[in-house]
């Protein structure tokens, strides 16, 4: 009985020592939680509203290997998210990780670099191509791209077989484009059929420049003042709705599509679940299909825009480690077929990643694989102020007054240069800059 008492004893005292050695504080268990499989991780992410299910159905495949990591997610009203975002961020609100456009955040300072995480974790960053460089600030990466949103030209073939008129082709350049707009356009008044239709988003006349790898802060513009002069010139055509004819009738990409009466659409990636709702509704009874864009002479056919989606990481979150983790799944191989499969552009991709995306050929548009084997340049340079000042003040404002003939292109572009400079250059180009092409 004695022996036995023994050995309990010393069981007990060896056990006791053990768990003594293995004893951390709560920084240490912070810092390996990411790795274990006891130590229960919280973490609390905000996520834009129309991205919502499929990020939870990414977590959800996730935590089948990471069970000790727990996600609350949450998300703000489209039309608020940035704004009220920003204010909880700044007030210090325990958000781990984010989605949304990167640039929107940099000047917050709260943003965790990435670099050393995706040192140390071996990430594979091929298949994010050009996007990845073009995402630094500063040299360094504050976000990767789960998702992007990229611009197609739509088309309604009905228009085009009951008017015996070829289809857009797949490599067709601007000026082309503009003869079939022309071509396409026929009759008057509220029956009149356009060869084309251009949303007043400064984006849609600009993007012809952005294709050459111009920059909207470059300070020779000509590639714009180009691209500025050809929206006037289908105007002077009749083939696309005027400007101002669009404002006073609130006239809208969408709506002016379904409508039937528009030849050629060009509009971003969104469009494609937007006219297969509009089908399964029964709104629309014409038959359509996409090209790429047109392209400027010397630019590689299917050239397009791209405005990525990144997840970044509160550089206050006390599981950096954890957030990472599940920042590179949603991100990388897994989370970009997943999200691929429910229609949407991924910032990574692969083969299993596009035919994901491409389907299984039952759905329109039949041509959807184009958009996977786009050439792409980021749609602006992702730097604090660009798209609020740059794109949605300073380019809509004075591209709008040469619309409207208020201003000529040569004045309008002659502005647009010394705003740029005077609204955005002097506040944040001296802190903030893009990585080179």
């Amino acid at each position: 009985m004695q022996k036995k008492i023994a050995i309990v004893l010393a069981s007990t005292l060896l056990a006791g020592l053990a768990a003594g050695c293995g004893a951390k504080t709560d920084d240490q268990a912070g810092k390996s939680a990411a790795g274990s499989d006891s130590q229960q991780i919280n973490l609390r992410m905000t996520v834009l509203p129309d991205d919502l299910e499929t990020t939870k159905l990414a977590y959800e495949e996730f935590k089948k290997d990471n069970p000790n990591i727990n996600v609350q997610f949450e998300t703000i009203p489209q039309q608020q998210y940035y704004e009220k975002l920003r204010l909880q961020l700044s007030g210090g609100e325990k958000i781990d990780l984010f989605g949304g456009n990167m640039d929107v955040f940099l000047d917050t300072g709260i943003l965790e670099p990435l670099d050393d995480y995706i040192k140390k974790n071996n990430v594979d960053v091929s298949g994010f191509g050009p996007l990845y460089d073009g995402l630094k600030v500063n040299d360094k990466m504050y976000g990767l791209p789960y998702r992007k949103s990229n611009y197609m030209l739509y088309y309604n073939k009905t228009l085009f077989d009951q008017m015996n008129v070829p289809y857009p082709k797949a490599d067709m350049t601007w000026d082309e484009f503009r003869e079939l707009a022309k071509k396409m356009t026929k009759g008057e008044g509220a029956g009149k059929v356009y060869g084309a239709y251009l949303q007043q988003w400064a984006q849609t006349w600009y993007v012809q420049a952005a294709q050459t790898g111009a920059s909207i802060i470059d300070k020779d513009l000509t590639p714009f003042k180009k691209a500025l002069q050809f929206r006037k010139d289908l105007e002077k055509d009749g083939s696309i709705m005027p400007w101002s004819e669009q404002v006073t009738t609130s006239a809208h990409y969408n709506s002016a599509f379904q409508k039937g009466n528009v030849a050629m659409n060009l509009i971003g990636d969104w469009h494609v679940a937007q006219l297969r709702q509009a089908e399964a509704d029964k709104k629309i009874s014409f038959d359509w299909d996409v090209v790429p864009i047109p392209h400027p002479e010397g630019v590689a056919a299917n050239t397009s825009l791209a405005t990525p989606v990144s997840i970044m990481i509160n550089k206050d979150s006390k599981n950096k480690e954890a957030a990472f983790k599940l920042l590179q799944y949603i991100t990388g191989a897994k989370g970009a077929k997943l999200f691929a499969s429910k229609g949407f552009l991924t910032g990574y991709t692969n083969d299993e990643i596009r035919k994901a995306y491409v389907g299984d050929g039952t759905q329109k548009p039949k041509n959807i694989h184009y958009f996977v084997e786009q050439k792409e340049y980021p749609e602006y340079p992702l730097l604090p102020g660009v798209k609020n000042i740059v794109v949605g003040n300073i380019y809509l404002q004075e591209g709008e007054l040469a619309l409207s003939g208020s201003q000529s292109v040569d004045q309008a572009i002659q502005k647009i240069g010394e705003r740029v400079q005077k609204e955005w250059a002097d506040k944040y180009a001296k802190d903030f800059k893009a990585s080179k092409k």
